[in-house]
């Protein structure tokens, strides 16, 4: 069990049945009443997102998330298939249970499958990724020390924003968590 107070955001507890991960956690000492904690929660299962407060002394049932290392091999119509490495075993996944990963994957890319109880619940990415632009405006001389962007369409069909120093063919390396330019590699 876990109280309230020590919730965390990344933590995954079990409420009334449902899966839920702590996204946001605030712990908020009001003026003469107590300590409350306010959360923002996913539903793992329906994906509905909440905002809910608690006194922390309240208790929720810790959930053990089964973490595996897998490699994305193609795409199958709709599926996406992807390759435990430690068995070779060959799993489909929606792309709900991916989300807005998609975006970012491309072939043979290491991810981490996240499941409870057998029920695969998601993915997680590296936090980043490196990926080559396949179309953007030319950059000029003299646009380096500039703060604008231009759009660029990344080899997964991702676009981005980036500096106008990067040209056609650069390789750039984007943050998944936001989808945001971080540097050239």
């Amino acid at each position: 069990m876990i109280n309230a107070g020590e919730l965390r955001p990344g933590n995954t507890v079990e409420r009334g049945g449902d899966l839920l991960q702590v996204l946001e956690f605030a712990h908020i000492k009001l003026g003469r009443g107590t300590a409350v904690v306010r959360t923002k929660l996913r539903n793992l299962t329906t994906g509905a997102v909440t905002e809910e407060t608690f006194r922390p002394e309240e208790k929720f049932g810790r959930a053990r998330i089964e973490r595996s290392e897998v490699q994305y091999l193609y795409r199958d119509g709709d599926a996406y298939v992807v390759m435990d490495t430690s068995t070779y075993e060959q799993t489909p996944l929606t792309p709900e249970q991916i989300g807005d990963g998609t975006r970012w994957l491309k072939e043979n890319d290491t991810l981490t499958l996240l499941s409870y109880e057998g029920r695969i619940l998601g993915v997680e990415l590296p936090i980043t990724v490196e990926l080559e632009v396949l179309e953007t405006e030319p950059g000029f001389k003299g646009d380096t020390a500039n703060a604008a962007s231009k759009p660029a369409t990344l080899e997964t069909g991702a676009v981005v924003d980036v500096p106008l120093f990067v040209n056609q063919g650069d390789r750039v390396r984007v943050d998944t968590r936001t989808g945001r330019y971080i540097e050239r590699a």
